[in-house]
């Protein structure tokens, strides 16, 4: 008989699954002082929750039998994955659950944003009747620019094509093929910005996406433009919004998320351009069914040895497999980072290649650990079991082989990645005594420790060329550690691989891209 210890009120759809179960008696215990919950999951075989329950690393130790932790929901901000991956617990989730629901809230608000609805309302049971002062505008024929398309984005698309609006997606996935299929048009995020007239973010909050919209981004769009936030706080930067609705740039803003929630006496709050809920965009009956649905039968697959998905840390592997797996996982996820990092455009494909004593093993896991740190630059949900499917979601295309070539080197992974702009290719081995090593960039002999901030920089082998970069850098502060240099004839094109103490800023970039015979500069942080 499994225990399920259930610390969140969930939907009764959901634990009715769990009550039909003949194996699984359920716990409900709701509220749970932290000294109440490190007794009651002693003994628990799985454990399910919302976000109010903190699973922190000491009730994860406490845990004697824990197989598994549900959480009837998309984010595990509420749990240490870290501490469950490292005692063998699977964590799950249910992102699938709330799509429609937040598609649909988004775009509740995006009329209301339009129409001016809350407002007229406000003004209304004020006893006013002030029809010319709410003139909205109409959908039809405008502009929505979608930033992030995966299911929820998809969605929303969707909705807009029936109002016949006009819609263009950025995405770092999105291929022109998959644009076609959902009838929308590709477009760069520059595009996005500067044409649309009504703006919505459907990315996750990861380094890459916190302030994507700040007030350079402002100052590229349209007089008159429209924001949507119904994804999470931190997109968009609130200051700058606040001055870009002040200033008239931007007709009005629909906020469901907020950087710090609840927001309190935001300033934002007091425009009356702007509209806001409180984090209502997975606040549906359905939604709320959907998602301890979901998670409650997930648990029941963990529990009974069957196949499951949606796990948010690492599958099982055989013990003796993995003690010969464990040196390449971090040069692979590097690799996979690396390679995407220093490669523009929608990724369409990745080959990993295996040599030398690699080749006699399975290799499955160390490509889902290449794919999980390619995917990782753009997706902040990537873990080691979905890499695989949201890969295949997004077309993209994985092959994995394996060659008896060795080119010198006892083990060898080669990670060659396809966008819609450009190919790359990066080689990584482990060599003895001194660790993982990038030994190959495109074919370009190099010697580089996968890890840290680095610099990719693509040049003509001129005389100066790597004393100029060296001083811009130190102009500014910024200290190199180590510095590689590859290139195949004299006087041709060849690479700088800077490794260098710390983040060096967009505008230094731009300087140095900006340097005689300097032809490209990527930065690259592992």
């Amino acid at each position: 008989m499994f225990k399920v210890l259930i610390t969140d009120p969930l939907s009764p759809q959901g634990i009715d699954i769990l009550r039909r179960a003949e194996d699984v008696q359920i716990v409900e215990k709701t509220d749970l002082a932290p000294e109440a919950l490190l007794k009651e999951i002693e003994d628990a075989d799985a454990l399910l929750v919302r976000s109010q329950t903190q699973v922190t690393a000491e009730v994860i130790q406490a845990a004697k039998r824990l197989k598994a932790i549900g959480r009837a929901g998309v984010g595990v901000d509420n749990i240490d994955v870290d501490a469950a991956t490292g005692k063998g617990i699977i964590v799950i989730n249910a992102p699938d659950g709330n799509t429609i629901s937040t598609a649909e809230h988004t775009f509740a608000m995006l009329i209301a944003l339009a129409r001016n609805i809350p407002q007229a309302y406000q003004s209304l049971i004020r006893g006013e009747w002030d029809r010319k002062r709410f003139v909205g505008v109409e959908l039809r024929d405008k502009r929505l620019g979608i930033i992030g398309l995966g299911r929820i984005g998809t969605e929303v698309a969707k909705r807009a094509k029936a109002f016949h609006m006009d819609v263009l997606a950025y995405d770092p996935y999105l291929t022109p093929d998959r644009a076609e299929k959902i009838g929308i048009r590709q477009a760069s995020l520059d595009e996005v910005i500067q044409t649309s007239d009504f703006i919505t973010v459907h990315t996750p909050l990861t380094k890459e996406t916190r302030h994507l919209i700040d007030s350079r981004a402002f100052e590229k769009m349209k007089p008159g433009v429209r924001i949507l936030n119904c994804a999470r706080g931190g997109i968009i930067d609130e200051g700058a919004l606040l001055e870009a609705i002040q200033s008239g740039k931007v007709a009005g803003a629909a906020l469901d998320v907020f950087e710090t929630e609840p927001p309190g006496d935001h300033p934002l709050l007091r425009l009356p351009q702007v509209i806001a809920t409180p984090h209502l965009g997975a606040s549906t009956r359905e939604a709320q069914e959907n998602v301890a649905v979901d998670v409650c039968v997930e648990i029941l697959h963990i529990l009974r040895g069957e196949p499951f998905k949606n796990a948010v840390n690492l599958p099982s592997i055989p013990a003796e497999l993995q003690e010969k797996l464990r040196p390449y996982q971090s040069l692979a996820e590097n690799l996979g980072r690396f390679a995407l990092q220093a490669t523009q455009g929608a990724l369409c494909s990745v080959t990993v290649t295996y040599s030398g004593e690699l080749t006699g093993l399975d290799t499955a896991p160390l490509t889902r650990t290449i794919l999980k740190g390619a995917l990782s630059t753009y997706l902040s949900d990537v873990n080691y079991v979905n890499a695989t499917f949201l890969a295949k979601e997004r077309g993209i295309r994985v092959t994995e082989q394996k060659v008896s070539d060795l080119r010198g080197f006892t083990n060898l992974i080669t990670v060659e990645v396809v966008t819609d702009r450009r190919r790359r290719t990066v080689s990584g081995t482990l060599l003895n005594g001194l660790g993982a090593r990038i030994i190959n960039i495109d074919g370009y002999s190099i010697d580089v420790l996968p890890r840290g901030h680095l610099l990719l920089i693509q040049h003509r082998d001129q005389p100066g060329a790597i004393g100029r970069v060296g001083t811009l850098l130190g102009k500014h502060g910024i200290n190199i550690a180590t510095m590689q240099v590859g290139r195949r004839d004299v006087g041709g094109q060849a690479i700088m691989m800077l490794s260098v103490d710390k983040p060096v800023p967009p505008e230094i970039r731009q300087s140095l891209a900006r340097l005689e015979n300097i032809e490209t500069v990527q930065e690259i942080d592992l």
